[in-house]
């Protein structure tokens, strides 16, 4: 594929994040800001529409299942259920001070997986949260400086996490049952630039956003690289895929001089399709509880 992309919408956000097609719609973050936004699908040109505002750092979001406008979110130190009016349902706060929640997704098997870094992006800092279906968050992983991702593949049997300050993107067995990690092995290493928000698609192909770069790139299963896109933001951060579309986020965040599409939403078409993203599944119990 060539040619370079062009913006799809007229935001420009200061760092574009988590985006995913979930709920039926597309929904994205604009992270620093703490504001959850949607791009209104019946009118592909139109402004994003703000969905909820926090006065925390918002990483990511995913749907609820069987409630639609509630979202499961990684935001401030923790996590949160969030309600259609905006109010939010702290389940835990896993980190502490000068730290914040990053990337963050739902599994196919239903439970919610949330990366967490420092401000200042200091070395193993980091850390991958599991939050099960009863609300119970678990660490799982640390020493990661920067963690974005995950993505899992269909079958929910592996995970990619990327260390973005590491320039690495690893692959990690997952039990589908109870959710244990096995060993990782290096899916994929970048010299050029971050590897940032990923997914994967019907074949298994993985999505990648390369911070520093002004691209996007597809990798094989086995790792190798397929396809690169160019665009005109030097900060690619999020990608998703709605059907054969694909979407991505970028950020003006730390540019001196941020061009005019800096921090833009752009969107194309692809071969290859992806699923919805998938929902947070919780027990009856967690949703009972009051807020």
């Amino acid at each position: 594929m060539t040619g370079v992309l062009r913006p799809s919408r007229p935001d420009r956000l200061e760092l574009g994040e988590g985006i995913r097609h979930a709920d039926g719609r597309i929904v994205l973050v604009d992270l620093l800001a703490g504001r959850l936004l949607t791009a209104p699908a019946d009118d592909p040109a139109a402004p994003l529409r703000t969905l909820a505002e926090l006065p925390h750092p918002v990483g990511a979001v995913a749907p609820v299942a069987g409630r639609p406008g509630h979202w499961i979110a990684a935001a401030g130190t923790g996590i949160c259920l969030l309600d259609p009016d905006g109010s939010a349902r702290w389940l835990a706060h896993p980190e502490g001070e000068g730290m914040r929640m990053n990337d963050a997704v739902a599994d196919p098997a239903g439970r919610f997986w949330a990366g967490s870094m420092s401000y200042g992006a200091d070395p193993d800092a980091g850390s991958l949260h599991r939050v099960d279906h009863d609300g119970t968050v678990h660490r799982v992983l640390d020493g990661i400086t920067v963690p974005n991702g995950p993505a899992f593949t269909a079958d929910g049997r592996h995970m990619y996490l990327a260390d973005s300050a590491r320039g690495v993107v690893r692959r990690h067995p997952v039990d589908p049952v109870t959710g244990t990690l096995g060993t990782p092995e290096e899916f994929v290493r970048i010299e050029d630039g971050s590897p940032d928000g990923m997914t994967v698609d019907a074949e298994g192909g993985v999505w990648i956003a390369v911070w520093g770069t002004g691209t996007v790139r597809r990798h094989l299963p086995d790792g190798r690289l397929d396809t690169t896109l160019r665009l005109p933001a030097r900060r690619p951060a999020g990608v998703c895929l709605e059907g054969h579309t694909l979407h991505i986020t970028s950020a003006r965040l730390g540019l001196d001089d941020p061009g005019p599409h800096d921090g833009a939403l752009f969107s194309t078409r692809v071969a290859v399709p992806g699923t919805p993203a998938a929902p947070y599944r919780p027990t009856p119990s967690l949703l009972a509880e009051p807020a």
